[in-house]
């Protein structure tokens, strides 16, 4: 019958069906994975010699595509987080269940690395220092990636009763709720990130003055 014009398997494909797994069940194994595609497992390793860690950067890839790190590039560094930071929750409010799987494997891909290497570039401009500017990244990840979690978390988190403190009670009341709770929550958090990084930065400049 000869080999078919199109081939059954590419690396695009396979990205694809583990991030599904991975949205469905928070993780994946080879033979799942190519149960779900149809095919044998060697079949995956033909176009995935890397493995499991290269299908990993594979979901990598797809569940990030809208992370933006380029405003760094454009704006000041003030400016740029807030855009960075929306941009990285919107990828992973989508695909909240692969935080826990990306977060144990180290980035390979050219395409996040240059992401990372923005940020970093208009982090150094502004005049953080270098010994501290990669610690803000991994910072202000673990903010959005909470954020991210946050997104998907149960109405209520705290269930007021008898015995709740009256404090507690109040703010509860005057909470907002559904998509609104979390929206302020995030804003919250990235003005007093940023603000938190502006006095970072005055001290640090102050003391090379």
């Amino acid at each position: 019958m000869g080999r078919p014009r199109t081939p059954k398997l590419d690396r695009d494909k396979i990205g694809a069906a583990a991030l599904n797994l991975v949205d469905r069940d928070g993780d994946f194994t080879m033979p799942g994975l190519a149960a779900q595609l149809g095919v044998q497992v060697a079949a995956i390793y033909h176009h995935i010699p890397g493995g499991r860690a290269e299908v990993i950067e594979l979901i990598r890839v797809r569940a990030t595509g809208q992370v933006d790190g380029t405003a760094f590039d454009r704006l000041p560094w003030d400016e740029a987080f807030p855009l960075w930071a929306r941009s990285f929750l919107d990828a992973f409010r989508a695909h909240s269940t692969a935080i826990r799987l990306l977060a144990t494997e180290p980035v390979r891909d050219p395409g996040i690395v240059a992401i990372y290497g923005s940020v970093a570039g208009g982090l150094r401009r502004a005049g953080f220092p270098d010994d501290q500017i990669f610690g803000i990244i991994t910072a202000a990840e673990s903010f959005f990636l909470g954020a991210a979690l946050d997104s998907v978390a149960p109405d209520v988190m705290v269930t007021p009763g008898g015995d709740t403190p009256a404090d507690l009670e109040a703010v509860l009341e005057a909470a907002p709720t559904g998509a609104e709770r979390h929206w302020q929550a995030f804003e919250i958090g990235v003005r007093v990130f940023v603000d938190g990084l502006r006095r970072l930065l005055d001290a640090t400049l102050a003391l090379q003055h």
